[in-house]
């Protein structure tokens, strides 16, 4: 047998330079990609890299505005800085490992530490320009996915204050069919002004401002009846909020590095939670246990540590475990001044301690009762894992740390077999988990979490996820509704996202909860087909196409042969997000839509259902 022998020359090694290799592996510097139809995709990263860089500007003591506006899939950032220095403009966005951050002493505190934020939303912009006004004159350079294409000479400019202008628009061809969500932007700005007080921010000419921190953040966002004030407490490099609510079944965390929200967390997040439960428990004196003290709490915390270590580029969990280099821990950092705040105010505070030791103990009377039923559904749910024929599980969960592909973990929960069957056989194994309904799920609505044990269906979905003790287990970034779109489909919506409502919360305001898209036409001809999603792209193809094409019109996913499928579950897949008004009240819009309505409300809304749930016209 003759052996084939690979040449490995000179030629083979490649240098990329900076731009060429931001463009071909862009995810090791913003995360995914995506369409801008999820928080966390791409063009949301680049928005922040640039703001980022203006909040650093700010927490220096250099400008207490920032202007942001949003035309046409083009953003503009100004803020009132120092203006980088103008004979380093171009250097400042085009050279890697140029920056001013790399002194610890300029930028203790900063967000983004390696100077690289810039460059990539340079490099993936299709068209990208930065002005820096200092001290009367202005400097400009433009460029095009990263190349620069014009340098301007410094120019007069006595009338702009100090400070840095950055245009960009996104890079179509890699960021394909990309739309910014208004609604992301907007929570993004506020998470901006409640971690910088008295900073004023400006998002398309509305302003955004916060004077009390992390007691307004919570106050915007917590849904339902607290049971008692918020209690707020702040120190050196630290602050915390928290209180209980009466609508969330688990524990609700907003964390903060450095005035970056960490939505997974991180070594912050985790020391908070031990020192909350320990201080709790010295306080009253009882060996309270930690799900008890911490079930139905919302809290935020927001730390200012010296070169945060972060997992990833785009920062979303911390993984520092000292506040500064051969510094004190965190763990003792955050005990330390709860321990001492915490403990101090409930002394202050004697009618919320009553409240909070209440909740407390009506924590422990529910899990109590819980306890037997618990037994019998996890012993049922860990039975029908092994030959439950309903889940089809992949190989990567976002509980896999390591691993780059955590966060495409998607499970879709299809209705019927036929569905889920077609999505099966084309989904990536690996990232994709499949999980089929049986028929319409239980109307929960108004009922305990006691039914959560009892259903088979809700106890088993439940277990596939991981969430009885809330989202730090949670097994899937990605919950996708795959259902048909026609009125049992419709339901079949509302019934889970009730679910999810009633006993998750979390997962639908932390934007884990999507809705499927799959097209309802097929239009084709000999040498072309075009799916279409509604009867406008439907008159599209047609017009595209010309003469008399074939029109498929697709009733149900089961309909849609697993080779199709493909299309529809792959990097191209649309999904909605499923987006909740802040100030909505979750038993409200609940007891609406789900309650005891008439009939002529229920024809409302299955003719008017939309899947961003916090719209009026739903």
């Amino acid at each position: 047998m003759s052996e084939t022998k690979v040449k490995y020359t000179e030629e083979d090694i490649k240098s990329l330079d900076w731009r060429e290799h931001i463009r071909m592996r862009p995810g090791m510097y913003i995360g995914k990609l995506g369409d801008g139809s999820a928080p966390d995709d791409g063009i949301y990263v680049l928005l922040k890299e640039i703001i980022d860089n203006s909040i650093d500007e700010h927490l220096m003591g250099a400008g207490d505005k920032i202007e942001i506006t949003l035309n046409e899939g083009e953003i503009t950032v100004r803020d009132y800085g120092r203006g980088i220095p103008l004979g380093k403009v171009v250097d400042a966005v085009s050279k890697m490992n140029t920056g001013a951050k790399y002194d610890s002493e300029a930028f203790k505190r900063s967000i983004g530490l390696n100077g690289v934020g810039t460059k990539a939303v340079n490099a993936l912009s299709h068209y990208f320009k930065v002005t820096s006004y200092r001290d009367g004159q202005a400097k400009t350079a433009e460029f095009e996915r990263g190349i620069l294409i014009k340098e301007h000479k410094i120019t007069p400019a006595p009338h702009e204050k100090n400070g840095t202008l950055v245009v960009f628009r996104p890079d179509d061809t890699v960021f394909k069919k990309y739309h910014f969500v208004h609604e992301y932007i907007d929570k993004m700005v506020w998470n901006y002004a409640f971690l910088n007080t008295g900073l004023k921010l400006y998002f398309n000419g509305v302003e955004y401002k916060s004077e009390n921190g992390l007691r307004d953040l919570l106050e915007k966002n917590i849904t339902g009846e607290i049971l008692y004030p918020i209690i707020h407490l702040k120190g050196k490099d630290i602050e915390v909020a928290l209180t209980h609510s009466n609508e969330h079944f688990s524990e609700e965390y907003y964390s903060y590095v450095n005035g970056q929200y960490t939505p997974q967390g991180g070594t912050h997040q985790a020391a908070f939670r031990e020192a909350l439960v320990r201080t709790v428990r010295e306080f009253f004196k009882k060996d309270y246990d930690p799900t008890d003290i911490r079930k139905s709490i919302v809290a935020a915390i927001s730390v200012r540590i010296q070169e945060p270590v972060f997992e990833s580029q785009t920062k979303t969990r911390l993984g520092s475990n000292e506040i500064a280099p051969g510094g004190q821990s965190l763990r003792s950092f955050v005990g330390d001044f709860l321990k001492e705040q915490l403990d101090n105010y409930l002394h202050r505070k004697p009618e919320t301690a009553k409240a909070l030791e209440a909740k407390i103990l009506a924590n422990e009377r529910e899990r109590k009762e819980l306890q037997g039923i618990q037994k019998l559904a996890r012993d049922r749910a860990k039975k029908a894992s092994l030959h439950n024929k309903k889940l089809r599980d992949c190989r990567i969960h976002l509980t896999d740390m390591k691993d780059p592909r955590r966060l495409e973990s998607t499970l879709f929960i299809c209705e019927g077999d036929s569905a889920s069957g077609s999505i099966t056989k084309v989904r990536d194994v690996n990232t994709q988990a499949v999980f089929s309904l049986k028929g319409k799920p239980l109307n929960c609505f108004g009922m305990s979490k006691k039914v959560v044990y009892e259903n088979e269906e809700f106890n088993l979905l439940q277990a596939a996820l991981n969430i009885e003790n809330g989202l730090e287990d949670l097994r899937y970034n990605n919950i996708i509704i795959a259902t048909d779109a026609d009125v049992d489909g419709m339901h079949i919506r509302l019934l889970l996202l009730t679910f999810f409502l009633q006993f998750f919360p979390d997962l639908v305001k932390n934007n884990h909860v999507k809705i499927l898209q799959t097209p309802l036409f097929r239009v084709r001809n000999k040498k072309e087909t075009i799916y279409c999603y509604s009867e406008q792209e439907k008159e599209e193809a047609i017009k595209k196409l010309g003469g008399k094409p074939e029109i498929t019109r697709f009733k149900g996913l089961g309909e849609i042969s697993p080779d199709e499928f493909r299309n529809f579950i792959g990097k191209d897949m649309r999904l909605e997000p499923v987006m909740l008004d802040q100030k909505a009240s979750i038993q409200e819009l609940l007891s609406y839509y789900m309650g005891k309505n008439t009939p002529q409300r229920q024809e409302f809304i299955i003719d008017n259902l939309r899947i961003e749930i916090d719209k009026a016209e739903v």
